[in-house]
């Protein structure tokens, strides 16, 4: 079956783009322009450039026309980012992003909540056991980066400062909090998938629908077998994350 027009012109503008041809900020034609080009009407050029906008290659402002947009740039996830060897104040994501504290930004929203079943199954505990759920989202010099909704068992931290957003971000993250409460973390299980971003995911990190994410969950286990934390999940653009790992064989 052949293809519709506008995904034959979208592959073609995108290739354009991809090689460098189009480079970040030169403007594309315009719609009739585009629509003598490849001999079309200006609704089937309307529909290619929504799918390459989507995907967040192009942007259109008003009396600016449409360009290659700038694409922010890789950041590699690392086995070893929970260990901090600078002695500085950090965190895994500023280890990520490779930015200071200073351009480390995150917003929170903490509620107590009781344990979903699938909940449960992450903490091994029971279901509707008390939770705190901690909402966050990660910004890198105010860029919406990476959001999460993190879970720790209220039994732990009530009425500790791990409770109180005030004391967010925390330097160290998660495991240096649970260190506060004499809980000692000695293993960081994570699991990954990708997808296509839910509505809220999208509008929350400011990428189309188009664009990817990779959704992970963690979990922090402590030294007697217990889980301590569970983020479920952590969304990142995933465009523009590489994970990177060792697999020692000797």
């Amino acid at each position: 079956m052949e293809r519709p027009g506008y995904l034959h012109i979208a592959a073609e503008l995108r290739s354009l783009i991809n090689s460098g041809e189009y480079r970040i900020g030169d403007q594309i034609p315009t719609l009739p322009e585009l629509a003598d080009q490849y001999d079309v009407s200006q609704t089937t050029i309307r529909n290619a450039l929504a799918l390459l906008r989507n995907e967040g290659l192009i942007e259109t402002r008003a009396r600016a026309g449409t360009r290659v947009r700038e694409r922010p740039p890789i950041h590699r996830m690392t086995a070893d980012r929970y260990r901090n060897k600078t002695g500085v104040p950090s965190t895994p994501f500023t280890r990520d992003q490779g930015i200071g504290w200073s351009e480390y930004r995150l917003d929170k929203m903490f509620e107590r909540v009781e344990a979903t079943p699938e909940l449960a199954a992450l903490f091994e505990c029971e279901p509707g056991e008390e939770l705190l759920a901690r909402h966050f989202v990660f910004f890198d010099n105010d860029t919406p980066s990476q959001m999460s909704t993190s879970y720790v068992r209220w039994s732990d931290v009530e009425g500790t400062p791990v409770a109180d957003p005030i004391h967010e971000p925390w330097p160290g993250g998660t495991r240096a909090q649970l260190a506060t409460l004499g809980i000692q973390v000695i293993l960081i299980r994570e699991s990954f998938t990708c997808g296509m971003p839910t509505d809220h995911e999208a509008k929350t990190l400011k990428i189309g629908s188009g664009v990817p994410v990779l959704r992970y969950t963690r979990r922090h286990i402590a030294q007697d077998g217990r889980v301590v934390e569970v983020a479920y999940p952590i969304v990142r653009r995933g465009d523009t994350t590489v994970v990177d790992f060792d697999i020692p064989l000797i």
